[in-house]
């Protein structure tokens, strides 16, 4: 077995390559924000099991170590670029980075968001806990950043100022 041999032209290794990651761009960016923040052992599962389909469509009939190296560095250049389009295109970085979803707002938790971003209210409110509020009643903004992250905003209780710190400066004589 010849290691740098190729079984198939590079560039055909490139263009498959570019197709699979455009691909699962596209596949994950429709699949939703939650899934990015919290993955669950399905997901996992579904990823390996993604991972292992699309390796003989772009490999091809080829095996060789040189033709790994060439798919890896593609797919580092896509990425690479990719991020670099996002930055100098504003566009392209609204297409692919989704706007935050408001969960719950003002003490109240809005059901229709929580089930179009696939949030169950137990997560939800595991959330509040995770920023130390104790319900929805004691937030004022809820969200759903868009790397599937929760944000909370918690309410500012009337008549009770949010407590300063205050540093004292001693001076030794």
């Amino acid at each position: 077995m010849d290691l740098t041999h190729l079984a198939i032209a590079p560039w055909d290794l490139v263009v498959r390559s570019l197709t699979i990651y455009l691909v699962l761009m596209i596949a994950l960016r429709l699949f939703g924000k939650r899934e990015l923040g919290q993955m669950t052992i399905f997901d996992l599962v579904l990823v390996l099991l993604v991972a292992n389909a699309v390796q003989p469509a772009m490999t091809g009939p080829d095996s060789s170590l040189l033709g790994g190296l060439l798919i890896i560095g593609t797919l580092f250049v896509a990425n690479l670029g990719l991020g670099y389009a996002r930055v100098r295109a504003r566009w392209l970085d609204r297409v692919l980075r989704p706007a935050p979803t408001v969960l719950g707002r003002d003490g109240a938790w809005d059901p229709a968001a929580l089930r179009r971003e696939g949030v169950d209210l137990e997560d939800a409110e595991m959330a509040l806990r995770e920023h130390g509020v104790a319900g929805i009643g004691d937030a004022e903004l809820v969200e759903m950043e868009s790397d599937g992250s929760i944000s909370v905003v918690p309410q500012q209780v009337a008549g009770r100022a949010r407590p300063r710190r205050r540093v004292r400066l001693v001076r030794r004589v």
